[in-house]
């Protein structure tokens, strides 16, 4: 996993932080980083659901993100599941993250799904403040290896 940071703190079992432009080649590098960090490592998260989630908050914070700083991704591997953010230097809350589930987004808009599947597919999902913008985050459960699909 050229071009990553791995650090350890006392609750991860392996953890990445990476700079990604503020640009859509982002999205699939930010894919690429976590599909190989959990296959790599026999995590037991669902791949393909943390591959498409983090896509939807790279790519949010592509779209939504004032000025061109870089964002940043970080992925922690836990016991536990999968834990994902994404920090970005707008201090914005995201737009329908915190909207009730049961409200449908406009059929007719391009946009405004991706924090709706995040809400959905994720155990949990949120966002707070930092020094320098925002973190959006969302978890995933482990599965235990005996109870994933051969």
């Amino acid at each position: 996993m050229n071009g990553t940071t791995l650090y350890e703190s006392p609750s991860a079992f392996a953890s990445w932080r990476i700079a990604l432009p503020h640009s859509a080649a982002a999205v699939p590098v930010a894919r690429a980083l976590v599909r190989t960090a959990l296959a790599e490592l026999d995590h037991g998260a669902d791949g393909d659901t943390a591959e498409l989630l983090t896509a939807e908050l790279v790519a949010n914070a592509v779209e939504h993100a004032i000025g061109d700083a870089p964002i940043e991704l970080v992925v922690e591997l836990l016991p536990t599941g999968c834990h994902v953010e994404v920090h970005d230097p707008d201090p914005a809350p995201p737009g329908n993250l915190t909207r009730p589930v049961d409200i449908e987004p406009d059929p007719w808009q391009e946009h405004g799904r991706g924090l709706l599947l995040i809400r959905a597919l994720s155990s949990s999902c949120g966002h707070r403040a930092t020094d320098s913008g925002k973190a959006v985050w969302f978890r995933l459960p482990a599965v235990p290896a005996q109870r994933r699909p051969a």
